[in-house]
């Protein structure tokens, strides 16, 4: 099971190992000090078992190989400082303001220390004291300042201490020497439980469990040059050095990708194994109509990307493809030529879309083309009225309507097909796994194919969706009039506002996006953009802005208003209006952000622009400049200086490719809240840097493919240690749901 050592273990060896490794579910209270007053506080952060505290590892480190002296940092510089606590006063220069200042000091100079916020720290910390502080100098009143980002008290007066925790009122563990390792971890706690007291329970876990059996199978990990899970749980809680700490590092998100990998596709291999898939008929009368209805020709990779689905669905294999593309690279052409191919074949399919706008533009796009190619299709969204809803059901179970558009309707018990064999789903992300498994469920083995404009980096796209086929379009096939975006203050709104009436004026229409549907709405639904990455406090909301524009500065134009949470009905009115151009201005949430297609609209104006990812921002601009005039988007946003999200916004200004910019959001965000999987019951990886990792993510999808390949259900008896480790941390994939 582990790595090649240099000699096999014995008999009784090899027994305490597997005891240790059967320990690792038991109960986090056998660990030595996990008392009863830490227990609570070790649920609190999530640790119920020994696995899980061996797999608590520390969120950052402090290396004392590179501390500065005080003397020696320079103003502007982010260090590591180590001194003597000299003085500590706890001031209130306005009523609840409250500021403790340490006065730090070594052989060099002083260093004040400004805590705000923190006032239990004037009894915690101590003249006397060794403290370590980490942050940004500045200089101000005769002493270098710091407002530090962390702090560590490494020794104590008098009692000798060894290391205590910076945020808790709880005693520290006590020793014999004021000492401190070369880098001291820093675990993620919570109150009642300071670092030093976790570095302890994590020591002795370590000492007692920490030498177990690996679950990976030896070869892989030898291949990859990998250090072996107890020498890795070593050197992440406690390194020797900065690369032995990245090295673990590694090795653990290498564990978390291929037990993903190996989720992904042996939920797959299983839920396959012995159904009969349908294979289509991919040369028929009805494709080729289509193709010479299309008033244009396919490019080259929608060629490409065509033949790649047709393949899938004329093999005796169920197909599982993801189709990415940008916005506006004709994914939508791709799709009808495989519904196309389910006419054909005398079957039925079902598209389904996020959002009800988008359903009827798919049919109202493909919808004639389908009319002139012999295609019957039907539409339900929750609006449809119920008569016409029972004519569309009959027809289904007859089987004579062969592709029905529709949103998370079409999974009511009344839709019932005659024979479902291919499932469309626009951009997956915006559904749970238990709504498009229903789609799918309503067939017999139906193929799917998922489309996406979200721009995914390869290694986001094999790390998540492990377990489909990609097929991907770089180039639009027509390039539009193009776009420019800029950036402005709300001081500056009239810029943009200007912009509008002259939009307008020359018969053109525009878009005004707002984070918030209501003023009272808290935020909470907003993108988990980082809070450094945002500049505004309190969002614009769609419905005050809508009023504000109809009321003051647009008075005489005509405006509309369209949110997710207007009834369906009143949405698509309201997308009618705008489409036939009876709306001049357009107020919205990112409801418009897929799929909206109005080539007349050439400007848009979105309000707390900081408050969106990268991606989505793309994903909306790319709502203007769609038709022959050239399109301006102005992203609104209180970002001042050189501050992150400032920064991260006049990349939306220079870069206009949405692969580069996804992986610029990947670096900013976590690959869950990239896609927005946060709402949608997706998975976190916890310890993989999917940009620094890519080596590691290429080749833990060719290793989880190896093992599936040769062992499905992973059920040989050199795969059950890993088999019982992918089902502990991503068993939901197999009950279908995916969990954080």
């Amino acid at each position: 099971m582990g790595a090649v050592s240099g000699s096999l273990p014995t008999i009784g060896e090899a027994a305490e190992r597997l005891a240790r490794t059967r320990a690792w579910e038991a109960d986090v209270s056998r660990l030595r000090y996990a008392s009863a007053s830490r227990l609570e506080a070790l649920a609190r952060i999530g640790l119920r078992t020994i696995r899980d505290a061996l797999m608590h590892v520390p969120h950052r480190y402090l290396d004392f190989t590179r501390v500065t002296p005080i003397g020696h940092a320079d103003v502007g510089s982010e260090v590591t400082v180590v001194g003597t606590i000299d003085k500590v006063t706890l001031k209130r220069p306005k009523p609840r303001m409250q500021i403790v200042e340490v006065a730090l000091i070594d052989a060099t100079g002083v260093l004040m220390c400004a805590f705000f916020k923190q006032p239990w720290l004037a009894e915690q910390l101590r003249a006397g004291d060794t403290m370590a502080v980490s942050g940004k100098v500045s200089f101000a009143f005769g002493f270098r300042q710091m407002r530090p980002q962390f702090h560590e008290v490494i020794a104590q007066v008098k009692d000798a201490a060894q290391p205590q925790g910076s945020s808790s009122g709880e005693a520290s563990p006590r020793g014999a020497c004021v000492t401190y390792a070369r880098m001291l971890p820093v675990h993620p706690v919570t109150e009642g439980l300071s670092p030093a007291w976790m570095r302890r329970i994590e020591s002795a876990a370590l000492a007692d469990y920490g030498d177990a059996c690996d679950p990976i199978p030896a070869s892989l990990v030898a291949n990859l040059g990998l250090m072996t899970l107890s020498r890795a749980l070593r050197e992440a809680h406690f390194p020797s050095g900065a690369k032995a700490a990245e090295r673990a590092r590694r090795r653990l998100a290498y564990d978390e990708l291929l037990g993903l990998q190996a989720a992904l596709l042996s939920r797959q291999a299983i839920a396959l194994d012995g159904l009969e898939p349908h294979v289509h008929v991919v040369d028929g009368p009805r494709l080729k109509a289509l193709l010479a209805a299309l008033p244009f020709e396919l490019s080259e990779e929608q060629r490409q990307a065509t033949e790649e689905i047709l393949a899938d669905m004329a093999a005796a294999r169920p197909m599982n493809r993801l189709l990415l593309g940008d916005v506006g690279t004709g994914k939508t052409a791709v799709a009808a030529v495989a519904l196309a191919a389910v006419a054909d074949s005398g079957s039925q399919a079902a598209v389904m879309a996020p959002t009800s706008v988008l359903a009827r533009q798919y049919a109202e796009k493909l919808g004639p083309l389908f009319d002139e190619a012999g295609i019957s299709w039907a539409l339900v969204t929750g609006a449809t009225p119920a008569a016409e809803r029972a004519r569309t059901s009959e027809g289904l179970a007859e089987g004579t309507v062969s592709v029905l558009f529709g949103t998370t309707a079409v999974l009511g018990d009344d839709i019932r097909f005659s024979d479902l064999s291919l499932v469309v789903v626009d951009e997956q992300h915006r559904f749970g796994v238990g709504q498009r498994g229903a789609l799918r469920s309503k067939g017999r083995v139906a193929d799917q194919l998922t489309m996406t404009a979200t721009p995914i980096p390869r290694t986001l796209a094999l790390s998540i969706y492990g377990d489909l086929a990609c097929s991907r379009i770089r180039t639009r096939p027509r390039a539009g009039a193009g776009i420019t975006t800029k950036l402005i203050t709300p001081e500056n709104a009239d810029v943009a506002h200007t912009a509008i009436a002259e939009a307008v004026a020359a018969g053109h229409q525009a878009y005004v996006v707002c984070p918030l549907v209501d003023d009272a709405d808290d935020g909470s639904e907003l993108e988990d953009v980082p809070e450094a990455e945002r500049a505004t406090a309190k969002p614009h909301s769609a419905r005050a802005t809508f009023e504000r524009l109809r009321g003051r500065v647009f008075p005489s134009l005509s405006i509309g208003l369209v949110t997710g949470r207007m009834p369906a009905s009143e949405k698509d009115e309201a997308m009618a209006a705008f489409r036939s151009g009876a709306t001049r201005i357009l107020v919205s949430t990112t409801v418009i952000e897929v799929g909206v297609d109005v080539p007349n609209a050439t400007v848009m104006m979105i309000w707390d622009a900081d408050r969106f990812g990268l991606a989505a921002l793309h994903q909306l601009r790319g709502r203007v400049g769609r038709g022959d005039v050239a399109g301006t988007v102005f992203l609104v946003s209180a970002a001042r200086g050189t501050s992150p999200a400032k920064r991260r916004l006049e990349a939306l200004e220079r870069i206009s490719d949405g692969l580069e910019l996804a992986e610029m959001d990947l670096r900013l965000r976590h690959e869950g809240e990239v896609l927005g999987l946060r709402q949608s019951g997706g998975v976190t990886l916890r310890l993989v840097d999917l940009t620094a990792d890519a080596d590691l993510v290429e080749a833990a999808h060719e290793d989880a493919l190896g093992l599936v390949s040769a062992d499905p259900a992973l059920s040989a008896p050199e795969h059950k240690a890993l088999a019982r480790v992918v089902r502990r941390r991503f068993g939901s994939f197999f009950d279908g749901e995916r969990s954080r």
